[in-house]
């Protein structure tokens, strides 16, 4: 007896998800007579009826779901083995490309980058710092291979490694504002004030709604940048604690935090696309799990230093 191909099963799973022969054929790039004949075949081999053709919209069978259980199973075994033979065939990369967000503590991420780079001297890093949403659409672009960066977690188009959590602190200069007690603050009192937002570096990407939306805004390139402007007490904002421990330590800012103001806290992860083959110079920097207890301690002991040299 003839057998089924992965042609058969990709063309009978495409049909149940897009709902007919007509999207399944656009979906796989294919005419609309083979993936009828394909399925036809499946369901000849099999001796089943996987679709019921009766309605609008074609519907998979009580056998025809079981059995699509079983092959979406098989062609995701299928496009795994897939990924790794491409994988091996690669060589050495000749480069790798990198995107910093905005959110990353630069002596650790960069002295972890650093020294992975320096065993592997025949690829060439490529780095490039982007904000706010920047990082995630240059990823999905595939314009980076990895980016360092929080991520929507549910996001079934990426994987990624826990490295830290970064705690943001919403802060003013003293004097800004006239409310003494950050525990009085209330959001709709800071819409008089400006705020100093990160510019998003997303090209296409819907724009992310800003804290206090409709408050006066002084938009900036970059942290370092936006704590400069609420220093000169041009502006409030959230910034990294990271970056602003010995301000706060020397009253040279204050913490607004409070009940009605909470802070923020993001997860900082290594992120890359989840359905790409992956050289072997990615695969082995992909291996950061390993590193992040390091990576946590080189942060803790930047901002611990930090609090010695004021």
């Amino acid at each position: 007896m003839a057998e089924f191909t992965l042609h058969d099963l990709q063309c009978f799973d495409a049909v149940v998800c897009a709902g007919g022969f007509q999207a399944a054929a656009a979906q796989l790039h294919r005419s609309h007579p083979a993936v009828f004949a394909a399925v036809a075949k499946l369901e000849r081999l099999l001796d089943l009826r996987l679709l019921d053709r009766s309605g609008y919209r074609v519907a998979p069978t009580e056998a025809g779901r079981s059995f699509l259980r079983r092959a979406q199973a098989l062609l995701r075994e299928a496009d795994g083995l897939q990924r790794h033979a491409a994988q091996l065939a690669m060589g050495e990369e000749s480069e790798l490309r990198v995107v910093v967000g905005d959110l990353c503590p630069l002596p650790a991420t960069l002295g972890l980058l650093g020294r992975f780079f320096a065993g592997c001297p025949t690829t060439r890093l490529h780095l490039h710092f982007e904000a706010v949403s920047g990082p995630r659409e240059r990823l999905l672009d595939g314009e980076a291979d990895l980016i360092l960066h929080p991520i929507d977690k549910t996001d079934p188009q990426l994987e990624w490694v826990d490295l830290c959590k970064v705690p943001l602190v919403p802060v003013a200069a003293p004097g800004f504002l006239p409310a003494a007690n950050p525990r009085s603050l209330r959001p709709e009192l800071l819409r008089e004030y400006t705020q100093c937002v990160l510019r998003d570096t997303a090209r296409h990407s819907p724009p992310r709604d800003h804290f206090n939306k409709g408050a006066p805004q002084c938009t900036v390139a970059d942290h370092a940048m936006k704590k400069e402007i609420v220093l000169q007490g041009l502006g409030w904002g959230h910034l990294p604690r990271f970056l602003v421990e010995r301000e706060l330590a020397e009253g040279r800012l204050l913490c607004l935090s409070g009940p009605r103001l909470p802070g923020l806290v993001e997860d900082l992860v290594a992120a890359r696309c989840s359905d790409r083959p992956h050289g072997p110079v990615a695969t082995r920097l992909w291996q950061l799990k390993e590193q992040a207890p390091r990576f946590r301690a080189a942060v803790t002991t930047g901002a611990s230093q930090r609090r010695r040299a004021r």
